[in-house]
């Protein structure tokens, strides 16, 4: 029996199967002509069988589909491998509907005969990832908007913060250093939280290590030193990143407004993300030298200010960040306390 033969014989055994399956189903020649389309098909592109065998079909493909699907096609003929490829097809309504079409090499006795292939409506699965798309876009936007204007807005107040502390007394002066500090520290947390790649689930020792950068430079740069240390990656919510931030920007704040201008500080972060418990991180601050005298004035708001950041996410604060009392924060897990 002929190639041609034994092809025909497989179509006629194929046809009887194929057009009783509830599914797309169409077959194809070692040529890659379509040899067969079950009435399922046919029902769905409207079209006779004799208009849809050879290439036939491809007339309705969707006009910005043709090529691509050609190509997928023809590379996985050529090694007469499976193929999987999305395209649309024009409905007998003349609507474009997306299909995933799944297709398999037919070999016999070691002879490849064609193809075997079926297609499944996935429009619905297309237009819900075609929403959900449009949706992270606007939310991005939205986002990135709401980001310039929290950072021009920071930027007035710490102009506005410079201009008062110019022209205040001098024993009132530190204090206005400090507080334009702490407004750029708060500038740089929310800079470094919309720089987040992904930002419903943020790697924390990633986003800690790039916020320690940034606040080294806040004040002199090589004055502060910060080191992120731990196991595991520890992934946290928005809002715990955000309250971490502004209580290691506020550690940082104190060791600057503690020490001389000519004296280093160095403060060491651990985190410890196991993946059956909770994740906690330890500060330890190291301030090598007495306060400098004339910013004694500036008011210690440090304790206060961790206790109230820690409370807003939730985060179970206790110890001091020294060394000998370090500062332990217990994170909530990703799914506690979650913004409703």
């Amino acid at each position: 029996m002929s190639d041609d033969a034994g092809a025909a014989a497989l179509s006629d055994s194929f046809r009887r199967f194929a057009d009783v399956v509830p599914l797309m189903l169409w077959r194809s020649d070692r040529h890659g002509h379509a040899v067969h389309h079950n009435d399922c098909w046919l029902e769905f592109t409207g079209r006779a069988l004799e208009e849809e065998l050879g290439h036939g079909w491809r007339e309705g493909l969707h006009p910005e589909d043709f090529d691509r699907h050609a190509k997928i096609v023809a590379k996985a003929h050529e090694a007469r491998e499976p193929f999987t490829v999305e395209f649309r097809l024009r409905r007998h309504d003349g609507v474009y509907r997306w299909l995933l079409d799944t297709a398999r090499p037919l070999i016999e006795d070691g002879k490849f005969l064609g193809y075997l292939g079926s297609c499944f409506d996935i429009t619905d699965r297309k237009h819900a990832e075609e929403h959900i798309e449009h949706a992270l876009a606007e939310k991005e936007a939205l986002l990135a908007e709401v980001y310039h204007r929290v950072r021009n807005n920071l930027q007035v107040m710490v102009s506005l913060i410079g201009l008062y502390g110019r022209a205040a007394p001098d024993a009132c002066r530190g204090s206005f250093e400090a507080l334009g500090q702490r407004v750029r520290a708060i500038a740089l947390v929310q800079q470094h939280l919309h720089e987040a790649p992904h930002i419903a689930s943020i790697d924390l020792r990633d986003y800690l290590r790039r916020l320690a950068s940034g606040l080294g430079q806040l004040r002199r740069a090589g004055r502060i030193g910060v080191q992120v240390n731990g196991e595991g990656n520890g992934l946290v919510e928005p809002r715990t990143a955000n309250a971490l931030g502004m209580i290691v920007a506020e550690i940082v704040a104190e060791c600057l407004d503690a020490t001389a201008e000519t004296v280093a500080c160095s403060i060491a972060i651990t985190i410890e993300a196991p993946p059956d418990g909770p994740t906690t991180v330890a500060v330890v601050s190291n301030v090598r030298d007495v306060a400098e005298p004339n910013r004694t004035n500036v008011p210690k708001l440090g304790p206060r200010l961790i206790a109230a950041y820690a409370s807003q996410a939730e985060i179970a604060a206790s110890g001091e960040a020294s060394q000998a009392n370090p500062l332990i924060l217990q994170l909530p897990r990703p799914h506690e306390g979650a913004d409703a």
